[in-house]
């Protein structure tokens, strides 16, 4: 069991990093995955957590009617704009070098001339700040953040301290899964996975690099005796020794600082981009705000909502809060609804918990649900991420 003082410490420092940086450089959940689970039509009104916005430009190339990107912390929203603005403003070459290389020559004069106006107030003002993020070739956009951060200081370590960056170049360019395994398991897996990495891996500061919380974190104790370290190496045995990393842009850019043209979200992509720029971007709009508040403060109906991880942050201590979103979510749900969600955990029975008023009579979200979880696991199976304990994907009945 935590001292409270411990929970206390790790809480603060946990809201200190997610209230005053961008924590998500890019997306950490897998859209392929997402589309098939969604099965967007044109109709259809999402209702997204923002995180880096690459899923919310992913999953309005698919055509629905309209995608809400909510998050609470502007500067994730302040991320997505620039993405947008730079979509409308840009050539693709450019756009490409932007957030492709997460490097662009001559960027703040690019941002000044023809990004700037494009901004909301709050946004500019972030980004008069924090344009240089992309102006270092030697320091790529996707080592900034606090998730890049993590992912400078784990590659400085491989370079620095392991030197084995020739076995990582031979495993970002092996052609065969027999080919990927055979470097992963022979040569990378017992030089990286070192006793310094797995202390580290088990410090809460860290993990709050991540945008993991405590109460996260002690859902995956709960299914791993050796804790966060073992979980973290079976998340890696899965990307690198079963699924193939040609194909995997997630862990590519962490690993590289960039992206490859062949290996790289859809949004990046050249015909996508054409489609984006053409009309199809107008389709999102960014709210500032929680789940809750967004649902609460606007009067439209939603038949698809992406909650990422975030019930996990809530059930333990603000279980009232969750309950309350809930309540909100199933007001403005619209007839035939679906939600989708992952968690640190195997299960998410404290959603099932939650009680929500309809009409005057009380229920269990459970009791509102229509679970599809063989095919949710079926799918989680396929994650290119992988980070995650569960995938979720639930119908509303009303």
């Amino acid at each position: 069991m935590v001292a409270p003082v411990v929970q206390w410490v790790s809480g603060r420092v946990f809201d200190l990093v997610q209230r005053n940086n961008l924590v998500y450089n890019t997306c950490w959940e897998d859209p392929r995955l997402d589309r098939i689970a969604l099965q967007l039509g044109p109709t259809d009104t999402v209702l997204v957590i923002t995180s880096a916005g690459c899923n919310a430009l992913d999953y309005v190339l698919t055509g629905p009617r309209h995608i809400y990107a909510v998050d609470m912390n502007p500067r994730q929203n302040a991320l997505l704009e620039m993405k947008i603005a730079g979509i409308r403003n840009l050539d693709f070459e450019t756009f490409f070098q932007m957030f492709g290389n997460g490097y662009l020559p001559g960027v703040r004069k690019i941002y000044k001339e023809r990004l700037r106006n494009d901004l909301s107030p709050w946004a500019r003002k972030w980004w008069d700040r924090h344009i240089d993020f992309f102006a270092r070739p030697r320091l790529s956009f996707y080592f900034r953040g606090t998730a890049g951060a993590f992912a400078r200081m784990m590659n400085a370590y491989v370079d620095r301290v392991l030197r084995v960056r020739p076995w990582v170049n031979a495993l970002l360019e092996a052609k065969t899964l027999e080919e990927q395994r055979e470097i992963y398991y022979g040569q990378l897996r017992p030089r990286v996975w070192t006793r310094a990495v797995r202390g580290l891996m088990r410090r809460d500061a860290i993990l709050s690099l991540l945008g993991v919380p405590r109460s996260q974190r002690e859902q995956v104790e709960e299914i791993y005796p050796g804790g966060i370290a073992e979980y973290i190496e079976h998340c890696l045995d899965a990307v690198f020794g079963e699924l193939p990393l040609w194909e995997n842009y997630f862990w590519r850019v962490y690993m590289t600082g960039r992206y490859a043209p062949s290996c790289c979200p859809e949004y990046l992509k050249p015909d996508n981009f054409a489609a984006l720029k053409a009309g199809l971007v107008d389709r999102i709009s960014i709210h500032t705000d929680t789940v809750e508040g967004f649902l609460a403060k606007n009067d439209v109906e939603i038949s698809r909502f992406v909650l990422l991880d975030h019930m996990d942050w809530l059930w333990d201590k603000h279980f009232p809060i969750l309950e309350s979103e809930w309540q909100w979510i199933v007001r403005r749900a619209r007839e035939g609804t679906r939600l989708i969600w992952r968690s640190g955990a195997l299960r998410t029975d404290f959603v099932d918990r939650a009680q929500v008023e309809i009409a005057g009579k009380k229920y269990r979200v459970g009791e509102l649900l229509r679970y599809h979880r063989e095919w949710a696991a079926e799918l989680h199976k396929r994650c290119r991420v992988h980070t995650y304990a569960s995938f979720h994907i639930a119908d509303l009945l009303l």
